[in-house]
């Protein structure tokens, strides 16, 4: 029996004990967590495609550890133009191992003689789990931060405006410590707090007195 589950923005086909490495996950190690987004289930003979997702099957899985993926060098060049620039990258990431497959559509067309009520008590809570994934903010929008600190912000779990507010700037300094250049963090947090209250023109016209997320 295996499955195709969204975990961190990526699809992975997974089985019952396979180890997994996605994007940096906030859970804490030893932790249980629970991935509902299943877009194809196959058990035995039967295959069972989501229209996105699957109603009511989830991948249930155990954080093990989070460590950094292997360095990548990342060089670019300009012809003509004495343009050249190398930098090496880290993934944040998260090592996973499935412990279970779970699909309670099979148990529904099996069990039709159960009360509704319990069904539907089960039902619940499955449904509302895709509301409280938050969708992604543009983090660019906050003055210091460019498209590789973004990308690796989001890599660390960090993909909306209210996400960054609440993260102390030390700690933020601290994940994209491997990302070149002399970054300053210190109005990170208060400029996404703008951003998440949506008080942009507030935002716009402290940014103007900004150099590169610091005061002028």
């Amino acid at each position: 029996m295996y499955a195709i589950v969204e975990i961190a923005g990526q699809q992975f086909k997974v089985a019952k004990d396979q180890k997994v490495y996605v994007h940096r996950l906030q859970n804490e190690e030893g932790s249980k967590v629970t991935f509902d987004n299943v877009l194809l289930l196959e058990d035995g003979k039967n295959i069972t495609i989501g229209a996105p997702a699957i109603d009511g099957a989830a991948v249930e899985a155990k954080v093990i550890k989070h460590l950094k993926g292997d360095k990548v060098i990342v060089f670019k060049k300009k012809r003509r133009k004495g343009y050249k620039v190398k930098n090496g990258h880290r993934q944040y990431l998260t090592e996973l191992v499935i412990e279970s497959i779970v699909s309670s559509g099979a148990k529904k067309a099996t069990k039709k003689a159960e009360p509704k009520k319990e069904v539907a008590a089960k039902a619940t809570p499955k449904k509302a789990a895709p509301k409280k994934e938050s969708k992604a903010d543009d983090l660019k929008k906050v003055e210091g931060i460019g498209p590789k600190i973004a990308e690796t912000l989001v890599a660390a779990g960090i993909s909306t405006f209210a996400e960054l507010a609440k993260t102390d700037a030390t700690k933020i300094a601290e994940i994209i410590a491997d990302v070149r250049g002399n970054h300053v963090t210190d109005t990170w947090p208060a400029q996404a707090k703008l951003a998440a209250e949506g008080k942009w023109d507030e935002l716009k016209k402290w940014q103007d007195e900004l150099d590169g997320g610091k005061p002028a």
